[in-house]
């Protein structure tokens, strides 16, 4: 029987994180294809993490800088090793050179952080996120991890275009792996547009680009929708809202911060539009593909929209400044058959760009000649070799000190 390992970075929060989702369609996915998988991790469970061992998963606690992992992968003996970030990579993709060497070794890039790192630094700086310096540390680390790699799956079409074309990786280290969704339902079977009142958003409120959201909407667009729709609220939720972010909550401005929500379905079905103004990030954006599983029409900008849209669809839903976003959530909210035509486009935007089914196949596909020719593929991208002789000696001899001084 195949085996996986997949070595998180956290245990995947589905109902918090969409990269708590995506761990959980990959799972699903390896499951639905009889892959025996173990999930460890360094990192401690919560209350929101998802209990695996009743989706038939095997849990495990690793330790950073400690040959107990050695032993454990040695006795394991995975077929597939997937990484849950480039951070796990650098902290055991060593181990597990050295341990399983046949194993086939994947990233899962979730989204490329120094893509999100560099346009979260270009806001800052008031530049252009278009002239977002992406030559940065970051970028070297995780574009070494991709090289280490025999294989690392890449979310987002724009993402894949900028390490082929920008930084030359090449096409057969990267595969597309987007959203998988593996259950349609028509918009008709929900609420239609009368039964619905009010706006929403909905994101882990730790992560910066919700957080930036948050406080875009609260400053520059809520009062321009306030002014033309008096009566309309605006819900927020999130789980691990900070500080400074539950102290927006304002009844008499109709904003409100509520906290995490137990059912983001029922939640998303009671409003009438989502909105997302991201002004930085990376990846697929969870939130629209929320909303548009829920019939519910999304409003978001250029770098939200970033990979989610095919070009044969347009979704009619993208505004880059304060003033043109309110305008155009405010047309939706009040125009029921412009309300009505978004969430038809949701519809069928998922069943063309997130057929699970048909991606699964095609992916699982792919695996299978990848396997079948590992030696000849790893000789012929013999620079991720070089690269992962150095660093394993450099992350050996580094993580043996640790260890050697945790001891002490």
């Amino acid at each position: 029987m195949n085996s996986l390992l997949i070595i998180g970075q956290t245990f995947p929060e589905p109902t918090t994180t969409a990269a708590g989702v995506r761990m959980l369609q990959l799972i699903e996915m390896f499951t639905s294809q009889g892959y025996h998988i173990t999930f460890a991790s360094s990192a401690t469970s919560s209350d929101k993490s998802i209990d695996l061992q009743t989706l038939g998963v095997a849990t495990e606690q690793i330790a950073i800088n400690d040959a107990s992992f050695d032993d454990f992968v040695t006795q394991l003996n995975p077929t597939l090793v997937l990484f849950d970030r480039f951070i796990t990579e650098e902290q055991f993709a060593w181990r597990v050179s050295e341990s399983c060497p046949k194993a086939l070794k994947i990233l899962d890039t979730e989204d490329l952080h120094f893509l999100r790192k560099a346009r979260q630094q270009a806001l800052k700086d008031a530049i252009d996120v278009k002239d977002a310096n992406l030559f940065t540390e970051t970028a070297k680390r995780e574009i070494a991890s991709i090289l280490r790699c025999d294989l690392s799956l890449i979310i987002s079409e724009f993402e894949m275009e900028l390490l082929t074309g920008t930084f030359a990786v090449s096409k057969e280290l990267l595969y597309y792996l987007p959203f998988m969704v593996t259950e349609f339902v028509d918009s008709d079977s929900f609420p239609g547009f009368k039964q619905r009142a009010n706006f929403m958003t909905i994101g882990n409120l730790l992560h910066g680009p919700n957080i930036d959201s948050v406080l875009y909407l609260k400053k520059e667009i809520w009062p321009l929708i306030k002014k033309q729709l008096p009566k309309a609220q605006l819900y927020i939720y999130g789980n691990y809202a900070p500080q400074h972010i539950l102290e927006l909550h304002n009844q008499k401005q109709g904003f409100y911060i509520m906290g995490w929500a137990d059912c983001a379905a029922t939640v998303m079905q009671k409003a009438r539009v989502c909105l997302a103004p991201l002004r930085f990030g990376a990846g697929l954006k969870g939130k629209l593909l929320d909303a548009m599983l829920n019939g519910t029409p999304g409003v978001t900008t250029s770098i939200g929209a970033e990979g989610m849209y095919p070009d044969t669809i347009n979704p009619d839903c993208i505004a880059d400044t304060p003033e043109d976003f309110a305008k155009l959530c405010v047309a939706i909210y009040t125009d029921k058959t412009k309300w009505e035509q978004n969430a038809q486009r949701g519809i069928e935007i998922i069943k063309a760009r997130y057929n699970g089914k048909a991606i699964a196949k095609e992916f699982m596909s792919h695996l299978g000649d990848l396997t079948t020719r590992l030696a000849l593929h790893r000789q012929a991208h013999f620079i991720g070799q070089i690269l992962q002789h150095q660093s394993l000696q450099a992350s050996k001899y580094l993580s043996k000190w640790i260890e050697e001084k945790n001891k002490v």
